[in-house]
């Protein structure tokens, strides 16, 4: 079977791929194994991913993207490269339409970006949406209707909030908060509050099974290894939820108050249909425990977690790809 749309949600922390009729076949790490010599690309994905924080001086390993848009443009063409091929099967007949999802507050020139780096990479045509629409079009929002909706998708990068309706943004904002500034907050809170070094693999680890936007009241702890700031040498503590729920405060209250923002620019009409229908969480980032209760609590409006929260960037771009004419309106920028 000849592929000839692919859907990619190129992400800072990760990169997903939709297939038409497949769903999601690829969701791998954004990481780049280079060599510092040659600058020969040695891995991409989950193996390059394996090497971070553990590979020679003759290798580094690159993460192409920085808060949702191209730090590195060699490396993130690479990077695509390599996942278009892997989508396709190696199969080199066709090159596929391609449509990637980007934060909707990035610039003109970064967009372009992205659309050059697609082309270069093995596409045959590369169109971008908005993050926000594809997340809401993913969550099964029906995003044409004459009716506000608010969507806000949390990734590894950006934090993006909006408010959709008949397939159009009204309004919106994209803070450059996410999955990895929560676990450059821990790593943080950690280094003050016990004198630990951890590296990002590890406050991502502890984020995930400990991790509350709330603080909780059974705490849950977890045993976390470091290098002792004082003597240099390993040393293993048990952090508990309360720790990180403090480490996250200024993320979290950076998410809150764009969210406020953007309720605060909305329509009063939409405003009233969200009060109605609630704010629809989806991204990684949204999967912290608790956070949904956290929002409806600071802004006293429902908030409810998207079914497959971490797929609904991924399943709309290929859901636009497929039905790309009446996602016109909602495409920003095609060539």
């Amino acid at each position: 079977m000849f592929i000839k749309r692919i859907g990619i949600d190129l992400g800072t922390t990760y990169t997903l791929v939709h297939l038409p009729k497949r769903g999601i076949v690829i969701n791998e790490p954004s990481v780049v194994a280079v060599s510092v010599n040659d600058k020969k690309i040695l891995a991409v994905g989950n193996e390059a991913k394996d090497m971070l924080g553990r590979t020679p001086d003759s290798i580094i390993a690159v993460k192409p993207l920085k808060d949702g848009v191209i730090a590195d443009y060699r490396t993130t063409e690479a990077m695509l490269r390599y996942f278009i091929n892997k989508a396709v099967g190696g199969v080199k007949l066709f090159r596929p339409e391609v449509m990637v999802a980007v934060p909707a507050g990035i610039s003109s020139t970064e967009r372009r970006a992205v659309i050059d780096a697609t082309i270069a990479a093995g596409a045959k045509a590369a169109y971008i949406i908005k993050e926000p629409v594809a997340a809401a079009i993913g969550a099964d929002i029906p995003i044409g209707s004459a009716s506000g909706h608010m969507i806000i998708d949390i990734g590894g990068g950006t934090a993006e909030m909006a408010v959709i309706s008949l397939g159009g943004i009204v309004s919106s904002i994209s803070v450059r908060v996410g999955g990895n500034k929560f676990d450059e907050a821990i790593i943080e809170y950690i280094r003050k509050k016990y004198n630990l070094a951890i590296g990002e693999r590890t406050a991502e680890e502890t984020k995930i099974n400990i991790g509350s936007a709330l603080f909780l009241e059974n705490k849950l702890s977890y045993e976390i290894r470091g290098r002792d700031i004082l003597t240099g040498l390993p040393r293993s503590i048990t952090v508990t939820s309360s720790d990180i729920t403090d480490a996250l405060q200024n993320e979290l209250e950076a998410v809150i108050s764009a969210v406020k923002k953007v309720l605060h620019d909305t329509p009063p009409e939409l405003a009233a249909d969200i009060m109605d229908k609630g704010m629809v969480l989806s991204g990684g980032s949204s999967l912290l425990r608790n956070f949904e209760q956290l929002l409806s609590r600071t802004t006293g409006v429902p908030a409810y977690l998207a079914d497959d929260a971490l797929l609904c960037v991924a399943k709309g771009t290929g859901i636009a790809l497929d039905n790309l004419d009446s996602y016109k309106r909602s495409i920003l920028a095609t060539k």
